[in-house]
Order: C-alpha cells, then sequence, then structure tokens
C-alpha cells in the first residue's frame, strides 16, 4: 500500500555529528526529485531554518505552533524555502517544487525537557494531522533525548539516526537505540524502522575503518547505504543558503548523488509529484 506521507525524525545524541547537513541533503534531493516536502526545524538552534533560507516573516514558528497545538494552523504558518526559487531559474520549470519549513527558534526550547507528560508529546502528531500536501516530512532534532526529540518521534513513521565512525558517536547512537526501542514500546508502537546513517567518513583513516566494521557489526541490517563522506564544503553551502543540487563542483555533486541514493532508501513507496 503506498503512504500518502511518510514522515521521519533525523536524530542523534551527540552534537557535531552532521545530523542537520544529513537533513538538509535529504530535503535537497528531495526537491530534486519533485517530492512534496516539508521540513520542521525542531532543534532549537534552528540551523535547518538558517540553511534553507527563511525566516517567520510574521508567521507562527514551530515552537508556537506547538504551544498552540490545538487550535494552530500549520499549513498557514509554513514558509516556501529559498531553494525554490533557485531550482525553479536553475531548471526552466513551470512549476515550482515544494519545499516548505516549519521555521525553528529558541522558543521551541520550553519543550525539550525530560518531564513532559504524555499529551504533551502528542502536539506535533496533532499539528500534522490537519496538514496535506506533502508526500514527505523531515524533522530535524535537536542532538539531545529529551522532550523535543520524544514529540518528534511520536510524530514519525522512521527514525534516522545520525553518527559518524567515532568512540563517542558510536556508544551514543548505541544508547539512542536502547531509548529509541524503549520509547516504541511505551509511547510509540506503530513507530517504524530505525536506522542509522553514517556521516564525515574518512577513508584514509585507520580509526574510521575500525568504527565502520564495529558499527556494521553492532546494528547490522539497520546501517542505511550510502555511507556519507567528509564534505568540507557544508558551512559555505549551509552559509550561502543553497542547496547541496545546486552547488558547483566535483565535489558537491558526489555528494548530490549520494543523498540522492540515501532518500531512495528511505521513501520507497513515497508518491512523487505528477510531471
Amino acid at each position: 500500500m503506498v503512504r500518502s506521507v511518510q514522515v521521519v525524525s533525523i536524530s542523534s545524541l551527540k552534537g557535531g555529528v552532521g545530523k542537520t547537513s544529513v537533513t538538509l541533503g535529504l530535503a535537497s534531493a528531495a526537491l530534486a526529485a519533485g517530492i512534496p516536502t516539508l521540513v520542521i526545524d525542531l532543534d532549537p538552534h534552528a540551523d535547518a531554518s538558517t540553511g534553507l533560507g527563511v525566516r517567520a516573516e510574521g508567521k507562527l514558528t514551530i515552537g508556537r505552533m506547538l504551544k498552540a497545538a490545538r487550535k494552530a494552523d500549520l499549513s498557514q504558518n509554513i514558509v516556501s524555502s529559498s531553494w525554490q526559487a533557485k531550482s525553479l531559474s536553475k531548471r526552466s520549470l513551470t512549476r515550482v517544487p515544494v519545499l516548505d519549513v516549519a521555521v525553528g527558534d529558541a522558543y521551541t526550547g520550553i519543550y525539550d525537557r525530560p518531564d513532559l507528560r504524555a499529551r504533551d508529546l502528542r502536539r506535533l502528531t496533532q499539528l500534522l494531522s490537519r496538514t496535506s500536501g506533502y508526500a514527505l516530512v523531515l524533522i530535524d532534532c535537536p542532538p539531545s533525548l529529551n522532550g523535543l526529540t520524544r514529540i518528534a518521534w511520536s510524530a514519525s513513521d522512521r527514525v534516522l539516526l545520525v553518527a559518524e565512525p567515532s568512540l563517542f558517536s558510536v556508544a551514543g547512537t548505541e544508547r539512542t537505540q536502547r531509548a529509541l526501542e524503549m520509547f516504541r514500546k511505551e509511547y510509540a508502537p506503530d513507530l517504524g524502522p530505525i536506522d542509522v546513517v553514517i556521516n564525515r567518513v574518512r577513508k584514509d583513516s585507520a580509526e574510521h575503518t575500525f568504527r565502520l566494521t564495529e558499527m556494521r557489526s553492532m546494528f547490522g541490517t539497520g546501517v542505511l547505504s550510502p555511507e556519507l563522506p567528509e564534505f568540507g564544503d557544508w558551512q559555505q553551502i549551509q552559509g550561502a543558503a543553497y542547496s547541496v543540487h545546486q552547488w558547483p563542483g566535483q565535489g558537491a555533486k558526489r555528494t548530490a548523488e549520494l543523498f540522492d541514493e540515501l532518500l531512495r532508501n528511505i521513501t520507497d513507496g513515497v508518491k512523487t509529484r505528477d510531471k
């Protein structure tokens, strides 16, 4: 059965592993593929919103919408990513592909605590239940296991755990996976796959080679392909609010192709927009 929408949380326990870069890379691939996509920026730092070139501009941020989850209209408060206009001019399309954003800000931090009640965990689920028109929703979570991440997990069909091949990241990913399994049993029995995306891989590093083998052994088929190599242009790309598919150079082209492949591996059955 083809689902009309797939909601995917991108999470990590450890900061600095490129979680937001993975979110933006997948959003870029979805835009290039013509998949109508909504990015929800739950990280109080709002780096995904910056990378997507958006501001609230008088509309409610996602934190404000969570506060008023019973009444807020998510569809009336999303902002179109600046990437859309760039994509239109690059490809000379007659229809603008959809990449919208629920803008993040520091206000979401009021929910990033460990003692949320069960009804608070359903706030994002409520907002999404009244939203349509998207085939894919990507949620950029903060690098913690507090309330915002659990709000995202409650609303999700799938969770991607982003890790780099280092000791602390591997250990953190294992702890996050255990926490997710416990959360699924208690709060989200319908939550689907929990997968691992390995990011910032350096093929010439003996430590990375060792950790890659360790992660494949620990997480088995949960490790998604492809592994994503370290890419030095990310800061410049995100600072310029460009998608990796729009950035010049062979490095960006190869990275874009890897995200195309990764997106295909997580969106089997998702409808794409009619061309």
